[in-house]
């Protein structure tokens, strides 16, 4: 019998993580958590972000906020577009499949930064607030997962990531809307990520559910429904 073919991304990782019953069973046995209301902002911001530093690349610069944070000495975007564009697709992004089981690890990237011949990945993200202390850290585990991947796609990558967060400060009296950045470096280790990876395809290979998370309401709430 032909072994199931499973795609995981960081996304599904993260569910793992919070239930290694809920992620069994989505990729499993395709039963998915209800849906919930889901902001299009976020998606219209990483598009407009996209295309402005794209924008700079096609100069050979580092946008304003990147370079006030002191990155413009050595370091440029990545210049092959067309791959980035691959990179950058949630239906490819960049892939490493597993030869034993066939698990696929899938990761969509938002930009690459170049420092000599070693690649750096470059995340954006958005939010409502100003960043609190611990706010990079639950990025991590998503970090290490693209490092992962680029390794095992032959790319020398350094030991750090950046994540490039806009967040709201003022609208002006023209009603245009100002944001604020803040750069965040983050050390990353591609052995965290293989070994997140292993323990992925270990619980997708059970034929029961594993356990689920003390703490998820999903299963008490299918509990309860019983």
């Amino acid at each position: 019998m032909d072994k199931p073919t499973y795609k995981i991304s960081p996304s599904s990782i993260n569910l793992m993580l919070e239930c290694p019953r809920c992620f069994w069973l989505q990729l499993v046995k395709k039963i998915r958590r209800p849906d919930t209301p889901f902001p299009s902002l976020p998606s219209g911001m990483d598009k407009v972000l996209k295309e402005h530093f794209d924008r700079f690349m096609e100069k050979g610069e580092l946008p304003p906020e990147i370079r006030e944070y002191g990155l413009s000495n050595g370091y440029k975007l990545f210049s092959d577009k067309a791959k980035l564009d691959i990179w950058r697709s949630n239906q490819r992004g960049i892939q490493y499949k597993d030869e034993t089981s066939g698990i696929l690890l899938r990761g969509a990237v938002d930009n690459i930064l170049e420092k000599g011949r070693k690649l750096i990945v470059l995340d954006y993200k958005t939010r409502g607030y100003p960043l609190k202390e611990d706010t990079h850290e639950h990025y991590i585990t998503q970090m290490d997962i693209y490092n992962f991947l680029l390794r095992k796609n032959g790319y020398d990558t350094e030991d750090y990531t950046y994540l490039l967060f806009y967040y709201p400060r003022e609208v002006t009296d023209t009603g245009e809307v100002i944001f604020d950045t803040k750069l965040i470096k983050i050390e990353t280790d591609p052995k965290r990520g293989e070994k997140i990876f292993k323990r992925a395809i270990k619980i997708l290979q059970l034929e029961d559910p594993p356990k689920a998370n003390e703490e998820c309401e999903y299963c008490k709430w299918g509990e309860r429904t019983r």
